[in-house]
């Protein structure tokens, strides 16, 4: 071998200059995608995921908000299915009472249905709020009238007009109520007053 072929090999040699059979030329699109291509592709996957995640998102609120609606739905039914028998003996209460001599008789039918109610509400978990004889409370009471009553400490809760309820430990409504109050004092006689 002669020193120009030695030389013309190590010219060769020499980096980013290689043949056909020797590496890629720096630069050159067969060596690879670049790194800002790759960020690229990352951005766009990571955007697309977000997309999809947000789509999920979206379809879980719409299926939570139509699961909580149906839930709903169907407890007032069940509800109103356990109220109508009620509502029955209601009616089937007054047609008998329109053609009735028997005074007693209706009010035992009536005193029935609401007995029915006391049953189906204590199903649901519902109880009547304890007042007559109770020291008012406001927040389970509404006082609509305060009576004058020696017998009875002030503040004590003399009738019930509406009754109230409650489902667990959550007020439904309040009871309204007749509460005692202390007997005012008698005005004073002016004996220097004359008569009239």
């Amino acid at each position: 071998m002669s020193d120009s072929d030695e030389n013309s090999n190590e010219n060769s040699d020499s980096p980013g200059q290689q043949g056909a059979d020797g590496p890629a030329v720096a630069g050159d699109p067969a060596e690879g995608p670049s790194e800002l291509q790759l960020l690229t592709a990352e951005r766009d996957k990571l955007k697309d995921q977000l997309l999809r995640t947000m789509a999920d998102f979206d379809n879980f609120r719409k299926r939570a908000r139509r699961d909580a609606e149906d839930a709903l739905r169907r407890g007032r039914e069940d509800s109103l299915r356990d109220v109508l028998p009620i509502v029955d003996n209601l009616e089937r209460a007054v047609d008998a009472s329109r053609g009735a001599t028997d005074v007693a008789a209706v009010i035992s039918g009536i005193e029935m249905v609401l007995r029915s109610f006391d049953d189906v509400a204590a199903r649901m978990g519902v109880t009547r709020v304890e007042a007559v004889g109770e020291r008012f409370d406001p927040t389970l009471h509404d006082a609509i009238q305060q009576v004058e009553s020696a017998d009875h400490p002030p503040g004590t809760v003399l009738t019930v007009v509406v009754s109230g309820y409650r489902i667990g430990e959550r007020l439904l409504r309040p009871a309204m109520v007749v509460v005692a109050k202390a007997p005012s004092a008698p005005a004073p006689v002016n004996p220097e007053a004359e008569p009239e």
